[in-house]
């Protein structure tokens, strides 16, 4: 299966890491917690019709009362649970847009495609084609940028580019440094040692040294909304 490579661009409708590395990142003190952003309105979200659309579930139709409903999500997986809230304050569309596949399936039966283990430390998922090419059919805008960091236990989209978020995220298993441009929509609150058996394990360097599919594969068995 092609994976596009970490020091590659991304072309438009390849929702990867845009090409980074350690030396290149901007400098970030991962420390720093972003401000909240105020909660969007339904115009800023964004959500716009793209490709490719794989597994279609439809296009969220932003609701403001619902997307102000804080929730925590549990990824099931074949390693182990990993559990995040999500950061409904600050990234409404985002995680509005996290719930909406969720609830409709739309990551069940798929995997996460991509280990870094050099550079940067995530493991990305969301794609349900296992390319790393494969989308929701929908795009939508960037949030929660500002002053934005990637310490460990991080949830971000990953995007080609500024506004074209769709269905694949990363968790960062061990703090990473990143220029502000993928949205952070969740903190992991347990099963970060499920993520790091993941990366102990190692890839395959398919991408390159330190980028590839992981050693031990990771199915998605379900995602699990919790409002509290």
């Amino acid at each position: 299966m092609p994976r596009t490579r970490l020091t590659v661009a991304a072309a438009a409708a390849t929702l990867v890491l845009a090409a980074t590395s350690a030396a290149s990142a901007a400098t970030v003190t991962p420390d720093a917690k972003p401000a909240p952003a105020p909660m969007a309105a339904a115009a800023d979200c964004g959500f716009t019709k793209a490709v490719p659309a794989d597994n279609f579930k439809g296009i969220p139709v932003f609701d403001q009362a619902k997307a102000a409903k804080p929730y925590h999500a549990t990824v099931h997986t074949s390693q182990g649970n990993v559990t995040f809230q999500a950061l409904t304050a600050a990234a409404p569309c985002t995680t509005f847009s996290f719930r909406f596949l969720s609830e409709h399936q739309y990551y069940n039966g798929s995997h996460c495609h991509r280990l870094t283990t050099k550079g940067i430390y995530v493991l990305q998922c969301g794609d349900p084609t296992g390319t790393g090419s494969g989308g929701p059919g929908y795009s939508f805008n960037d949030e929660n940028l500002a002053g934005a960091t990637y310490p460990a236990g991080t949830v971000a989209m990953a995007n080609a580019g500024p506004n074209t978020n769709g269905s694949q995220f990363f968790f960062v298993w061990q703090d990473t440094k990143l220029p502000p441009a993928y949205t952070p929509f969740g903190k992991v609150t347990a099963g970060l040692d499920v993520l790091q058996k993941i990366a102990a394990a190692g890839e395959d360097d398919q991408n390159g040294p330190g980028d590839g599919f992981p050693a031990l594969p990771v199915d998605i068995h379900a995602v699990k909304i919790a409002n509290r």
